[in-house]
């Protein structure tokens, strides 16, 4: 993505798209780094002439360098069942609720400190001298040097989000050597320069900079929610919902953590503070099963299907893995009791209810633990497309929704290199821009919340 930024203006384009498919090999699943980073290689000849370039990716995820700085292996994929039953065995050195004081980071089974816990008796990990976070990876090959970006790193469940450094009691007691870290980063330090081979290949003329951002999409799509003071939930959509508040401190409470809210570090000293859901995967798996690519029909028809006929809690880890989704969700509806949807539509309308109930319940906890009322619910990511998910949302919380920019995490990301380099000021500035700029839908919440509250109460109890 190639974004534009000037006094009054914020553009965004594409520059190149290219698959993300990850491989299942005889050892598990893992992520094709080397044909990511091609592809990385290709956009940055597609876009041409840059001032700054930065990047930003999913989370928890990470390679591994021997000590000459080679890869030692393809990064093992976060849906890959090698965590499977592990954190149990972590938290029978430090108990759950102790890491959750120390870290403010939610149980999943995917998080870096369970990875590494997973991966403690492997050769990889006994000869790495260095692990770098996927986006961190790809900035060392453009670069030749090694950093760990803040908020990226705050998913490890290894940062203290009150000092936003290392977690060293909980590192030691588990025998994490920190040391295998690069030394932390901020979004908008500068994180080196395109090396010159990098510049023969995709042409391009040095020096360029490579900008660190807000490099977990989440935060680089936070930092893009355009609003104005306060008072507002956000709802980063895409194959995750992460929805959630705002914050200037953690909340670190036993309530909090048996709610299974994270505390991840934003920019400005911010905390991310946030429920993870399942979110449009369900329904990409659903698609992917029917081989049905046209979305528009299927929403349209789901439209037409009774509301809240059946629902299931879309936060289950059970709906974690890929494969057979349709009849996952299915038997989901059955084990409780509710009518079983068998079309593409009525599941597709079972999915986008579910969501939004979840969007409901992660608001309102949130709102409840934290301390923190809110006045309107922002929906940024790809989810900003499905009027029907974004209606739901704020029928299901009884909050206005704005919905835009589908391309938050870009635009973060491209706002934070814009300011490093002077072009915006603080984050109450890159906002306001992206209001006056950016394309955004408003959705008033109709028909009242007690039918919603009918459907929490029946999930609830099956």
């Amino acid at each position: 993505m190639v974004g534009r930024v000037g006094l009054d203006s914020l553009e965004l384009a594409e520059a190149h798209r290219f698959v993300n498919r990850p491989v299942r090999v005889p050892e598990g699943l893992r992520w094709d780094i080397l044909g990511l980073y091609a592809g990385v290689l290709d956009g940055l000849r597609a876009a041409g002439q840059m001032d700054s370039v930065g990047i930003d990716s999913w989370a928890v995820d990470y390679g591994l360098l021997d000590a000459d700085g080679a890869l030692l292996g393809n990064p093992v994929h976060y849906r890959d069942a090698r965590t499977e039953g592990v954190a149990k065995k972590v938290w029978a050195t430090v108990p759950a609720d102790e890491l959750y004081a120390a870290t403010g980071i939610q149980y999943a089974p995917f998080n870096t400190l369970y990875q590494l816990a997973a991966a403690a008796p492997s050769a990889q990990l006994a000869h790495a001298r260095r692990l770098l976070l996927v986006p961190d990876l790809i900035a060392y090959w453009l670069t030749g040097e090694q950093g760990t970006e803040l908020t990226n790193a705050s998913t490890t469940q290894l940062i203290d989000p009150r000092t936003r450094d290392w977690a060293r009691d909980v590192a030691e007691r588990l025998g994490v050597d920190l040391g295998l870290f690069a030394p932390l980063r901020q979004p908008g330090d500068p994180a080196g320069e395109l090396l010159s081979r990098v510049l023969e290949e995709t042409g391009l003329a040095g020096p360029v900079p490579v900008t660190a951002v807000g490099s977990h999409d989440t935060a680089s799509a936070v930092a893009a929610v355009p609003a104005s003071g306060e008072r507002f939930a956000y709802i980063c959509t895409g194959t995750w919902s992460l929805a959630g508040l705002e914050l200037d401190a953690p909340v670190l409470t036993e309530e909090s953590r048996a709610a299974n809210f994270t505390n991840e570090l934003g920019l400005d000293g911010t905390v991310r503070y946030l429920r993870n859901i399942m979110g449009l995967w369900l329904l990409q798996e659903c698609q992917r099963a029917w081989g049905e690519d046209d979305l528009g029909t299927l929403l349209r028809e789901a439209a037409g299907v009774p509301a809240l006929r059946s629902v299931v809690d879309a936060g289950d880890a059970a709906f974690l893995a890929p494969g057979r989704m349709p009849q996952r969700i299915a038997e989901a509806c059955r084990a409780s009791g509710q009518p079983v949807p068998l079309t593409p539509a009525q599941v597709t309308r079972c999915i986008l209810d579910s969501l939004a109930l979840a969007h409901r319940r992660a608001v309102e906890d949130a709102q409840r633990l934290a301390g923190h009322a809110v006045d309107v619910i922002h929906i940024v990511g790809g989810g900003t497309r499905n009027a029907l998910l974004c209606q739901l949302t704020a029928d299901a919380c009884g909050l206005p929704v704005v919905a835009g920019p589908t391309e938050g995490a870009a635009l973060g990301n491209v706002l934070v290199q814009a300011r490093a380099h002077g072009l915006v000021g603080d984050l109450a500035d890159m906002r306001r821009l992206l209001t006056r700029t950016q394309s955004l839908t408003r959705y008033e919440p109709q028909g009242g919340t007690a039918r919603w509250r009918e459907a929490e109460a029946r999930l609830a109890t099956g």
